[in-house]
């Protein structure tokens, strides 16, 4: 009995304290949030408080929607330390009728008004969510069934560090502090112990970076505790190495008052700790306890390409550089644009364009120049003007003269710098006045006095070829009138002996087009109509040649011998020809899908991809057969998109080869600067006045390559950083980063493959035509059976 009673009482006090465990549990659970538990931003419930209710988490007002974050409430204004989705950009503003519900299998689960699913925390696929928490410290948790973290906001910070909290990796600036999407700079935390601020899209050990601790060691990361000291910290010590900001606030004994610290990359780029002091649930006051720059000039990408920066402090102003003007107006940070181009630079030798300089002092730019040297003012102003790559000149007051290519980034005005910089303007024959006003005035009396002297000695050169050329043209008219004749007679009969095309004559092909009149496109020499010969049942494509001189008729014969003998699966068939005096046409075979331009620019879904690297792979062989396997070795010198036919199973054939030596009837073999180029496509020494070889092409290969891969043009406004303007800038980055996945969305694609047209097509656009590769290993390096090294940045041309 005695025994008995002993046991029933060991069982009693066991059960009481089992409750009173469970009761003790169930109170320091009080702040959990169960499975199931729903938000919405019109419900009772748009959110979940901290159990002191400084934190919270939930749908917050963003734009004409909602976004999801972590706030600190009882704030002037709530101030967002948190955003979701943030890899979305710009993150997408969510209906009233959105629903946050936390599930199992991937924690708070986002569902838009039209049925799609968005995860707002990223789980391994072992973790299975329990539960969840909003915690006093702004740490927004889930856990399992042990009641483990297995996820945590403080492990995937935005752009904000809290009290308490360390970073690893990265911070990204928001667009500003009303839009929390992705913004333009970030912290990195590099592995190599040295905290680094880099405009958006740049990469380690990147010379753009614009802040860096300078510290090195294993295990070190940014950590900022609760009395706000913000420092570089060793991991494995425990031990500062490197103290930004020291605070030394004491431990705050008051319950009624509570100090809260927040370190941000703001939205122009300066990381700031400010501190809030809040007194209970009525009054709070803000603090910025520290800044890591001191103006906003001093950041890198500040204003974006083609602006310089003005001011001190929070109040610096983006400003066009001169002649350019503003993306968007309403956003002046997004940069500046320019009609000036190469190919208006090249339009300017021929009159229709004029370059002009405009002057402007005490400006520089923090990225370095193509062209160092020393000399005098009017030397340096005078070496831009004639040079097609230079878009700027600054010259100091030591005499060294720097050249710039566009864009220009990361200018900035200070009063106390010494120099005087030269912006390239091009503007209209019909427009243009003489700008002495713009310049200083170290050059104005010189220039005048060579207008004048310029104008006096070529007005009098101008009168005497004037009276020769009319004694000439009057005494050899007649002869040409006798020569034209007696070639008329004979050359269609030459023709046939030396070519296995057939000779059209024109009012056949008047008739076949019905007087020219479907128009297929206009290239650069000249338009394509659309024909049908009824005797051979076949659609033809008739090219009328217009910028073919008289003079090049035996050039044409020529070219007509050489183009008639090439044969290849992706070149467009040559099938006959005409030639009636000045009238010179092309008869070619039919290409009903239209060009690749077409497929990569202007359809309405992107072309499968590999289609595209079978096209990539087509046009590299096409291009091979030109240089290397066809009797005449042919350079194209207008490769681009616009170029590429596609016949009606879709295989890329190349059109217009052969022609551009036609525009130079005296360089059959050398070809220079007598031809246009095509502005984006041509290689560098269009501008440079180089001998034109094989290598061009490639260069232009290039160009093409990396805008199959993209389906972009290699230069594009619309875009949504500045650093994606130009295509070769954007590739190279994501390639150094790692990030390729960035160029093809949300593609299948296959990466090794992506990777590799990405490297040649980076190797084909070297600016040194001697790095440049053959065509020939080209097709091998894209078919893999090549290796291929990493290509340098520094040799990389802009487009």
């Amino acid at each position: 009995m005695g025994s008995t009673s002993i046991s029933v009482l060991f069982l009693l006090s066991m059960f009481l304290l089992a409750v009173d465990v469970k009761g003790k549990a169930q109170r320091n659970h009080s702040n959990v949030i169960p499975l199931g538990s729903l938000l919405s931003p019109i419900a009772n419930r748009t959110s979940w408080p901290s159990p002191s209710g400084l934190f919270a988490f939930g749908f917050y007002p963003q734009g004409n929607g909602f976004a999801i974050g972590i706030w600190l409430v009882n704030q002037p204004e709530n101030i967002i330390v948190w955003t979701a989705n943030r890899d979305i950009r710009p993150v997408p503003p969510v209906s009233s009728k959105a629903t946050l519900n936390l599930t199992s299998d991937h924690g708070p689960l986002l569902r838009t008004e039209q049925g799609e699913v968005n995860y707002t925390a990223y789980l391994s696929n072992a973790d299975t969510v329990d539960s969840a928490s909003m915690l006093d410290s702004g740490n927004f948790v889930l856990y399992n069934n042990s009641y483990s973290v297995i996820w945590e906001s403080f492990g995937q910070p935005t752009d904000t560090i809290l009290g308490g909290q360390n970073l690893h990796y990265n911070l990204v600036s928001s667009v500003s502090r009303s839009n929390h999407s992705i913004g333009r700079f970030f912290l990195k935390m590099q592995l190599d112990g040295n905290l680094v601020f880099y405009p958006e899209n740049n990469v380690d050990g990147s010379e753009n970076a614009y802040w860096s601790s300078g510290t090195a060691g294993n295990s070190i990361i940014l950590s900022l505790n609760q009395r706000g000291l913000l420092s570089l910290t060793n991991t494995t010590s425990g031990s500062s190495i490197y103290i930004l900001a020291n605070n030394s606030y004491p431990a705050k004994k008051e319950t009624s008052i509570t100090i809260i610290f927040r370190a941000i990359l703001d939205s122009d780029g300066i990381l700031k700790l400010y501190s809030h002091r809040i007194l209970g649930n009525t009054s709070s006051s803000v603090s910025l306890e520290w800044s890591s720059l001191r103006d906003q000039c001093q950041v890198k990408g500040f204003c974006g390409l083609n602006s310089y920066c003005i001011g001190t402090g929070s109040n610096a102003e983006c400003h066009c550089n001169p002649g350019f003007h503003f993306m968007n107006p309403e956003n002046k940070l997004f940069g500046c644009y320019t009609n000036f181009t190469e190919d208006g630079c090249r339009n300017s030798t021929r009159g229709l364009m004029i370059p002009d300089i405009i002057a402007s002092a005490n400006i520089s730019w923090g990225e370095n120049p193509y062209s160092v040297v020393r000399t005098r003012q009017e030397n340096c102003y005078k070496s831009c003007l004639g040079d097609c790559n230079c878009g700027a000149a600054s010259f100091y007051m030591n005499g060294t003269c720097n050249k710039y290519k566009l864009p220009l980034r990361y200018g900035r005005r200070c009063q106390n710098l010494s120099v005087m910089t030269f912006f390239k303007v091009i503007r209209r024959n019909d427009e243009i006045q003489i700008s002495d006003h713009h310049l200083p005035e170290i050059l104005m009396g010189s220039k005048k006095r060579i207008i004048l002297i310029l104008s006096l000695t070529l007005g009098s050169i101008a009168f005497l070829c004037s009276i020769i050329a009319i004694s000439c043209f009057l005494t050899y008219r007649d002869q040409v009138h006798r020569y034209r004749k007696l070639m008329l007679e004979n050359v269609n009969v030459e023709f046939a002996e030396n070519l296995t095309l057939r000779s059209f004559s024109y009012n056949e092909l008047e008739n076949a087009t019905d007087e020219f009149k479907e128009v297929l496109g206009k290239g650069s020499f000249g338009s394509v109509y659309k024909g049908y010969v009824s005797e051979a049942n076949k659609t033809i494509a008739v090219k009328r040649l217009e910028k073919i001189g008289e003079e090049g008729e035996r050039e044409f014969r020529a070219e007509m011998n050489a183009i008639g003998r090439t044969h290849h699966r992706n070149l467009v068939q040559l099938l006959g020809f005409c030639i009636e005096g000045s009238r010179k046409l092309l008869v070619y075979e039919y290409m009903s899908n239209g060009s690749l331009a077409d497929l990569l620019f202007k359809a309405k879904e992107r072309p499968l991809w590999k289609e595209r690297v079978r096209i990539a792979l087509e046009v590299a062989r096409g291009v091979f057969y030109l240089h290397q396997e066809c009797e005449a070795h042919i350079i194209h010198c207008n490769l681009k998109p616009q170029n590429i036919l596609m016949d009606d199973t879709w295989i890329a054939k190349i059109s217009d080869f052969g022609l551009a030596r036609l525009s130079v009837p005296n360089q059959a073999r050398n070809i220079t600067m007598g031809i246009e180029g095509t502005s984006g496509y041509s290689a560098p020494e269009w501008q440079k006045n180089a001998l034109i070889s094989v290598k061009s092409d490639i260069y232009s290969y290039g160009v093409m390559l990396l805008e199959i891969v993209c389906c972009r043009s290699s230069i594009e406004v619309d875009v949504l950083t500045a650093d994606e303007i130009l295509l070769s800038d954007w590739v190279y980055n994501c390639l150094v980063a790692g990030e390729l996945d960035k160029l093809v969305e949300d593609e299948n694609v296959d990466m090794k493959t992506l990777e590799r047209m990405v490297k040649v097509g980076l190797w084909c656009i070297q600016e040194d035509p001697a790095l440049r590769p053959p065509m020939k290993n080209v097709i091998l390096m894209l078919e893999g059976t090549m290796d291929i090294a990493i290509p340098p940045s520094q040799a990389i041309s802009h487009f």
